[in-house]
């Protein structure tokens, strides 16, 4: 039996800083979509819900109804990035702050976003709340 790995979403402006992130994610066994847009990453998350939407700050504080539409998994969170260099930070809603896990500077922060895709993996795992659960092995 195998077991598709958990898929992380990450969406941004930045593609090198993409490609890096799903790099690092990709080599610790984790299955990684990426793409510019909201939008896209919306119609993403409806094919495969990830279990980790890693969202650039300033758009997801351009469109914070478009952040909130992304499907996740059981079990998923939502993380916020800002690119470390840049000096003004946007200012999110409240709604949007109450549903974000984290908001981290990348690159500087990436071993923290490694530390926080880890322990919500590792949540999910214990709980049981992985999308391929049988019914009559999820916890009630």
């Amino acid at each position: 039996m195998s077991v598709e790995p958990i898929c992380l979403l990450l969406v941004g402006s930045d593609g090198a800083l993409l490609e890096g992130l799903s790099q690092l994610l990709g080599a610790l066994g984790y299955a990684t979509v990426a793409t510019h847009e909201l939008r896209d990453a919306r119609d993403l998350a409806a094919m495969r819900a990830p279990l980790i939407a890693v969202v650039e700050t300033s758009l997801a504080a351009k469109s914070y109804a478009d952040v909130l539409g992304i499907s996740l998994a059981p079990g998923g969170a939502l993380v916020l990035y800002n690119v470390g260099g840049r000096a003004d930070a946007p200012v999110l809603s409240p709604t949007l702050q109450r549903v974000v896990l984290a908001n981290i500077t990348l690159p500087l922060e990436r071993q923290r976003l490694v530390a926080l895709v880890q322990h919500v993996a590792e949540r999910v795992r214990t709980t049981g709340r992985r999308r391929d659960t049988p019914p009559e092995r999820t916890v009630p």
